[in-house]
């Protein structure tokens, strides 16, 4: 019983998860080139091993662009 609700559970947290990431994908991601749809398909297709590839992989790059290190004068 303990176990099943467990794994309920574990269920639950994962499947809000991949959706959150298809929802912030669909919704924020650039139109450039087909990258969107690229990666609307990695995490559809993927389930939840592409949802953690796109929290860590492009999720970061679009929130925090790198920085240049050169500052215009």
């Amino acid at each position: 019983m303990l176990f099943g609700l467990l794994f309920l559970l574990v269920a639950l947290i994962g499947f809000l998860f991949w959706l959150w990431m298809l929802v912030d994908c669909a919704t924020k991601e650039s139109d450039e080139g087909n990258t969107k749809i690229v990666w609307i398909l990695i995490i559809v297709f993927t389930h939840i091993i592409g949802a953690v590839v796109y929290y860590f992989v492009r999720r970061p790059q679009r929130c925090y662009p790198p920085q240049s290190r050169y500052t215009p004068l």
